[in-house]
C-alpha cells in the first residue's frame, strides 16, 4: 500500500468505526467475503474524508440536446451521519480513496415484501393457482411453516438489496387471521439488527382480504403499532366492494395518523372506480394528501391515452402517488404520463423469490433500466432522469443541468458507482461498488 493510503489498523483507530474483516482494497473500501453476515460487527461512524468522487457538474449540449454528462473530482467529508462538506479534490490527503468512482443517492426499494419471502432457501419456482382468492387458500397453508424463519430471511433480503444499492425499502406485511402480528414482529427484529445498515417504512397489509377473512381487527391492533402505512388489496375482487373497503382504510389511516399504500391488480373497470373513489376520498380529507399511495394500478395501463392522460391529472392534484414493478409484457403502465404531470411514482422488486414471482433480483436500478427501454428512453438526458425511480427522487442534476445533490447537509445515504455519469448507470446497470447508509459503509 502506498505510504499515502492509511492501514487498515491507523484507519479504525483513526474513525472508531468499522466491520470485522474490513479491508481497503488497494484504497476503496471492501466488504471482506462474508460482507455482512452479522450486523452487531458493525460500529457507528463518526466522520471520515472521501477523495477521488466523483461528482456530476452539469450538461454538455450541442444546439438543444444534451450530448454529454460533465463530471469533475471532488473530496467529500462526512460527519454525524451528513454530508459536511464537498471541496475540490485532494489527491494525497489522508482519505479514503474513492478511485473515481460516481457518487449517486443511496437507493430506495419502493414496493417490497421482506416478510415472506423465500430468499435464501431451496429454489423453488411459482406454484400459484386459483387467482387471487387460490393464492389466499394457499398462504394459509404455508404461513405458519414460513413464519417460523422469516426474520434469518429478511435479514439476507436486505443483505441482498444493501449488495444493489438500496439502503431504504417500503415493506407491505401480512396483517390477516393466519399470521395475525407474528409476521410483523419477525420482521421488526429484522429491522432492529439492521437499523444501523438499513431504513424502512412498513406497511400493514390485509393480504388475505380485509373483510374476506375478517383481518379487521388485527389490521385495528397493527395501526396503533410502529408501522407507517395502511395497506389494502383488490376491494372488488377480494372483498366484493369498493366503498366499504376503501372506507374502512382511509378511516383507519386518518384514526392513526398513518398514509395509505394499496395494492390494486384490477385491470378493467373496477381498478379504475377504486382509483377514482380513492382521490375522492383523499380530496375530502386533505391530511392524506402526500401520503397516499397506489401501487401496481394496472387499470390505468389499460386506459386509453385520453383518460390516462386525465386520471393522471387528478391523481397529481390529490397528490396521490403510484409505486410500480414496472411490468411488461401485454401491460405497459404510463409512467411517463404520470411524470408529465407531475405525478409521484416510484418503484420497487415486489417479488424476489417467493411463491408470487422468483423474477426480482433486488436491484431498483434495473427497474430503471427496463423503464428506460419500455419508454424509449436512449438519450445521455433521457437515461439521467429514470435514475429518479432507483433513488425515489433525488437525482444529482435537475432538468436545466444544475447540480441539486449532493448539498451540504444531506444525509449521507450515497452509492459509490462503477460508472461516468447516471446516465451510463441506468443504461448498462452499473455495479455498486460501496453503499453508505447514515454515514455507516455497509456494503
Amino acid at each position: 500500500m502506498d505510504k499515502d493510503k492509511m492501514s487498515r489498523k491507523d484507519f479504525l483507530k483513526n474513525s472508531a468505526w468499522g466491520f470485522a474483516g474490513l479491508s481497503l482494497l488497494p484504497g476503496v473500501l471492501h466488504a471482506a467475503d462474508n460482507e455482512i453476515n452479522n450486523q452487531s460487527k458493525l460500529t457507528k461512524v463518526t466522520s471520515y474524508t472521501l477523495k477521488n468522487v466523483r461528482l456530476e457538474t452539469g450538461f454538455e449540449y450541442e444546439g438543444e440536446n444534451v450530448i454529454n454528462t460533465n463530471t469533475e473530482l471532488f473530496t467529500v467529508e462526512i460527519a454525524n451521519e451528513k454530508i459536511k462538506a464537498i471541496k475540490p479534490n485532494k489527491p494525497q490527503s489522508q482519505a479514503i480513496d474513492a478511485k473515481g468512482l460516481l457518487m449517486l443517492p443511496s437507493f430506495r426499494d419502493m414496493h417490497i415484501h421482506l416478510d415472506k419471502t423465500l430468499y435464501a432457501e431451496k429454489w423453488r419456482a411459482v406454484r400459484r393457482t386459483g387467482g387471487i382468492k387460490g393464492m389466499i387458500e394457499l398462504e394459509q397453508k404455508i404461513m405458519p411453516e414460513l413464519l417460523k424463519n422469516s426474520t434469518y430471511k429478511a435479514e439476507k433480503l436486505i443483505e441482498l438489496l444493501q449488495s444493489n444499492g438500496s439502503a431504504f425499502a417500503r415493506s407491505h406485511v401480512n396483517i390477516e387471521p393466519t399470521s395475525k402480528l407474528q409476521s410483523l414482529k419477525n420482521l421488526e427484529i429484522a429491522l432492529a439488527n439492521k437499523k444501523d445498515s438499513f431504513g424502512a417504512e412498513l406497511v400493514a397489509f390485509p393480504q388475505h382480504g380485509l373483510y374476506y377473512t375478517d383481518s379487521l381487527p388485527y389490521m385495528k391492533d397493527a395501526a396503533k403499532m410502529d408501522i407507517d402505512f395502511i395497506g389494502g388489496l383488490d376491494p372488488t375482487n377480494v372483498d366484493g366492494a369498493i366503498e366499504k373497503t376503501m372506507d374502512t382504510t382511509v378511516q383507519l389511516a386518518l384514526d392513526n395518523k398513518k398514509g395509505i399504500d394499496i395494492h390494486l391488480h384490477e385491470s378493467g373497470k373496477s381498478g379504475q372506480d377504486t382509483i377514482e373513489y380513492l382521490i375522492k376520498k383523499v380530496n375530502e380529507n386533505p391530511a392524506l394528501k402526500g401520503k397516499t399511495f397506489v401501487s401496481h394500478a394496472f387499470a390505468l395501463g389499460a386506459l386509453d391515452k385520453n383518460n390516462q392522460e386525465a386520471i393522471a391529472e387528478k391523481l397529481a392534484d390529490a397528490q396521490v402517488g403510484i409505486v410500480s414493478t414496472i411490468p411488461f409484457g401485454g401491460l405497459i403502465m404510463p409512467i411517463p404520463t404520470l411524470l408529465k404531470y407531475g405525478v409521484t411514482v416510484m418503484t420497487g422488486n415486489d417479488s424476489i423469490v417467493d411463491y408470487w414471482n422468483t423474477f426480482g433480483t433486488g436491484s431498483v436500478l434495473q427497474k430503471a433500466n427496463l423503464a428506460a427501454q419500455l419508454y424509449g428512453q436512449s438519450s445521455e438526458f433521457g437515461l439521467s432522469r429514470m435514475l429518479k425511480l432507483a433513488t425515489a427522487g433525488p437525482i444529482p442534476l435537475d432538468d436545466k443541468g444544475v447540480q441539486q445533490w449532493p448539498k451540504i447537509g444531506d444525509d449521507a445515504n450515497i452509492v459509490l458507482i462503477d460508472a461516468s455519469c447516471s446516465a451510463e448507470a441506468v443504461s448498462r446497470i452499473s455495479p455498486v461498488r460501496s453503499l453508505i447508509y447514515k454515514g455507516n459503509i455497509v456494503y
